[in-house]
């Protein structure tokens, strides 16, 4: 490290000045190296082939050496997206390292590809010891070129990478007391919780469930539910966590956006994950919105073209509802309330005939029951009003006709609750 120096002098106020020096020492590039280099910085593609040429016959310089930034030729042409320097110096066997690391944080696609198809030598051709350090690399060895990939979210480099049939490994619980687990938390326990972020931030990607998901919206629903339990578990990364899910939430959202007609839309929306399409024409129970429901993707029910489906169903027997006159929805309303009775008796004694099925419909079934609700609330209003008999000679008051109308409803709550709700 540097050494300070300071001297005082007797009446003095002010120091002397600091020598400095450098405590990291580099390697020295030789001329032939920095032109080498330079015309890799440029572009220059036959002065960066003839010395290459040069330094196979010659060894004049090392073709893998470094800049005072710590860059190979290689990362030079990844970084300048040269793909003429880097499919040369790849032909020439350089050391080639993280560069697919460093072409995948470049999104740099063209370089992705070379180096995927490039097969590396038996031989590394004097390779620098820095290059070969791995504490002194830009990545941790958790980060793979699929994680990388889907951390920036690329299309096309996921895609690539995807067709060559890389994986991701699967997170372990956070509690999970696996030999593995607990021998990397006690090595290291914050790259160990870095670590498994970095596979849920790398699973989180859009467009890796796109393209690795057979049914993107469920594996969406449970990522984001997933991510927001560990958001409770993990304090320390509680928003790295909570982020993630909400933009899985914000995907299955934005896919659901792509719906261009009804038809798709209910397909999507009535889909289950063990039917076939001959069952998802007769299936009508919107099982993909109770899915999404049940994993509280408000961001996916509350999507546009899903509430559109939703109101059309609830209005189902009256098409253009809302464009009505609100004089006419109130007169609709009441004459309904009115006839609920009759639409119930309809129900009870032929459930599929035409006045059957019509009080199944949600609009009418929230009609008849709020009707109900009142006319309860009426009736017993009615009971509470009774003057009380008190004639000794009479045991108890007889049962009057409005009491005689209350009896239906304790019959249904009776039938829907357990006894003991009922009394107590």
């Amino acid at each position: 490290m540097a050494q300070l120096y300071y001297k005082r002098s007797g009446n003095s106020s002010y120091r002397d000045r600091i020598p400095l020096r450098i405590v990291r020492a580099e390697s020295e590039l030789s001329p032939a190296e920095k032109a080498y280099l330079s015309a890799v910085e440029k572009g220059d593609y036959a002065s960066v082939k003839q010395a290459l040429v040069e330094a196979e016959i010659y060894f004049k310089i090392n073709i893998n050496c470094i800049d005072p930034l710590g860059r190979t030729a290689l990362l030079i042409g990844i970084e300048n997206e040269n793909l003429e320097i880097i499919e040369l110096l790849l032909s020439f066997n350089v050391y080639v390292g993280d560069a697919l690391l460093h072409a995948i944080r470049k999104e740099v696609v063209g370089a992705v590809e070379l180096l995927l198809n490039h097969k590396k030598p038996s031989g590394e051709k004097q390779v620098p010891p820095i290059l070969l350090d791995k504490q002194f690399s830009d990545f941790t060895p958790d980060i793979t070129p699929v994680i990388l990939a889907a951390h920036t979210n690329n299309y096309e480099i996921i895609k690539l990478l995807v067709q060559k049939g890389v994986s991701i490994p699967q997170p372990h619980e956070v509690r999970c007391n696996c030999v593995e687990c607990v021998s990397s938390s006690d090595v290291d326990s914050l790259r160990h919780s870095r670590s498994r972020l970095n596979i849920y931030r790398a699973l989180a990607s859009p467009s890796l469930i796109a393209l690795s998901s057979e049914d993107p919206f469920l594996i969406a629903f449970q990522l984001s539910w997933e991510l927001q339990e560990l958001s409770k578990v993990e304090n320390e990364f509680k928003s790295e966590y909570e982020e993630l899910s909400h933009q899985c939430k914000q995907f299955a959202k934005d896919l659901l956006d792509q719906t261009r007609s009804s038809r798709e839309l209910e397909i999507i929306l009535n889909y289950r994950d063990n039917s076939s399409l001959l069952e998802e024409d007769s299936s009508n129970d919107l099982a993909r919105l109770k899915l999404a429901i049940k994993y509280r993707q408000k961001e996916f029910v509350a999507q546009p073209n899903c509430q559109q489906l939703l109101a059309s169903r609830w209005y189902d027997e009256f098409p253009g509802w809302r464009r009505r006159h609100w004089a006419g929805k109130f007169l609709t309303c009441i004459l309904i309330g009115i006839m609920f009775p009759v639409f119930s008796l309809c129900y009870l004694l032929a459930p599929k005939s035409r006045f059957g099925l019509f009080i199944r419909k949600p609009f009418i079934k929230f009609i008849c029951h709020t009707a109900s609700y009142l006319t309860f609330l009426f009736l017993l209003l009615l009971a509470s009003q009774r003057i009380v008999n008190t004639d000794p000679n009479i045991h108890g008051p007889a049962p009057t006709v409005v009491e005689w109308m209350i009896l239906p409803w304790v019959l249904v709550l009776s039938s829907r609750y357990p006894w003991h709700a009922v009394l107590f």
